[in-house]
């Protein structure tokens, strides 16, 4: 419940020193001693504390840290940023993962680090293929990946999972159930990767063909089509499909078409003094990032030859963030080649948990990645350019579409919603088991349900306080404060 008083939360700037340590763990030797380290940390951190939000009014502050994050991106883009923020309380979530880690760095912390996804929310995961081109369901955004409290990320989850609950109208007690549920599958898998091997473990994966019998059907004994519909989707989406949508034959060359302010074609971008500048940063953008690759993925890459560039708007956080499409194609014009290319700024965890000791942020995002995932486009790499007397951007880079996929969150009923949060919770369990010491953390949690409600209790007062920070948000945008515009 909200109280009336006015926010006077101390918003840090990121040259303070970090405020949450989690870097001097040290993990233990012996299986039995992470096991003890685990039940210290509850001692000092009981179970019950993470339960605990007090929601706040006129929170001006936070919607603060908005603005400065707009500073640094395309101008000309953040109204459009701030319209897709405002569609609902779940899309300003979306984008307000540098308010959650401001809030969460003055929680109860384990001390336990982890390879943070940092804005793991339900929107957060999807489909993709695998090297083998089997397509497979896990993380699939990594914008704010780096070392972290293990407990930040599936708050973050939780927290979605209730908001997404109350977007799609669903009663009280079903969120609060999605929400449990998730936290149990996590906490359930958790313990079961302490057990395992350390391989086995991290080769696992949710395979979407062999998981589609697993959750098709409800409780009820109805048939659930939601991730089969989406797998069916997620196979017709790839660079074949991406060309077809996004560029037309110009003679003997691929061309993007003209969809502003969502796709704009170099040529016609205002914001570069010529296109023959703007032609050099991207080769040197593209020389840098093949020389990340490794030598053989490096090999597939030089078979493809360019023809086009555009800048693509993309998600709902990352709008006003510098995003490139660039099309090639390898044997003829029917091979085509769909790169994304990314622009990687500082991670919100950054200035609360200290800075990532990768030499460029594109890097730590693909590091993050791969560290996270155990199925990572084969693409994957990472670049950096300076824009002239600019500063240096950093980038990472991917294929656009590869077999990528999504649930459709919009219309998630009760079982649904549950069913999408379990196979969340399962792969950050596998995340963090990956990157952590997930003995400490099962040891940790323990085998009852004392977790599963405290974190329950937490997403329901947190979304209230999500509930709060947006009809400030939209308040702002009504009297003009903070500009809004779909184009």
């Amino acid at each position: 419940m909200s109280d009336n008083t006015s926010d006077n939360t101390v918003v840090r700037s990121s040259a303070d020193h970090p405020v949450v340590d989690v870097r001097s763990w040290k993990q233990a030797t012996t299986a039995e001693q992470r096991a003890r380290a685990g039940l210290e940390a509850r001692g000092r951190v009981p179970l019950s504390s993470h339960a605990k939000w007090q929601v706040r009014a006129n929170r001006r502050g936070v919607i603060g840290l908005l603005e400065e994050q707009s500073h640094q991106r395309v101008q000309s883009l953040i109204p459009l940023r701030y319209y897709r923020m405002s569609a609902s309380a779940f899309t300003f979530y979306r984008g307000t993962a540098l308010i959650m880690a401001n809030d969460l760095a003055s929680t109860p912390v384990t001390g336990i680090p982890v390879q943070c996804v940092g804005d793991a929310h339900i929107g957060n995961f999807g489909m993709f293929y695998s090297p083998s081109r089997r397509l497979v369901f896990d993380i699939n955004d990594f914008d704010e990946t780096t070392t972290g409290p293990w407990e930040w990320d599936i708050k973050r989850l939780a927290v979605s999972v209730e908001i997404c609950g109350r977007a799609n109208k669903l009663s009280p007690t079903a969120c609060h159930n999605a929400v449990a549920r998730c936290v149990h599958t996590y906490r359930e898998r958790i313990e079961q990767y302490s057990h395992m091997n350390y391989l086995d473990m991290w080769y696992d994966h949710l395979d979407v063909q062999e998981s589609l019998d697993r959750y098709e059907y409800t409780q009820n004994g109805k048939r659930n089509r939601t991730l089969r519909d989406a797998a069916a989707k997620a196979l017709m989406k790839d660079s074949n499909s991406a060309a077809a949508k996004l560029t037309y034959l110009d003679g003997d060359k691929l061309r993007f078409k003209s969809k502003p302010p969502a796709l704009v074609p170099i040529a016609e971008l205002q914001d570069y003094a010529d296109l023959e500048t703007m032609q050099s940063r991207l080769e040197a953008l593209m020389n840098d990032y093949r020389h990340s690759l490794y030598q053989d993925r490096r090999h597939v890459f030089d078979q493809y030859r360019y023809h086009d560039t555009a800048r693509k708007v993309v998600g709902v956080g990352s709008v006003g963030t510098r995003a490139w499409v660039s099309i090639l194609t390898g044997r003829d014009l029917d091979d085509p080649l769909m790169l994304q290319m990314k622009e990687a700024t500082e991670s919100v965890l950054e200035r609360f948990v200290g800075y990532s000791p990768y030499a460029t942020h594109g890097e730590r995002v693909v590091q993050g990645q791969k560290l996270i995932q155990s199925t990572a486009d084969v693409l994957l790499g990472w670049a950096k350019f300076s824009e002239g007397n600019a500063k240096r951007r950093d980038y990472y880079v991917r294929q656009l579409w590869n077999g990528k996929g999504s649930i459709d969150i919009d219309h998630l009923n009760e079982f649904t919603l549950s069913d999408l949060s379990r196979m969340c919770a399962r792969c950050l369990a596998h995340a963090h088991a990956r990157t952590g010491d997930s003995i400490a953390i099962s040891s940790y949690l323990g085998r009852t349900d004392e977790f599963d409600r405290a974190i329950t209790s937490f997403a329901d007062s947190y979304a209230d306080q999500n509930d709060e920070d947006y009809a400030l948000f939209r308040s702002l945008i009504d009297s003009g404060e903070l500009p809004c515009s779909k184009k």
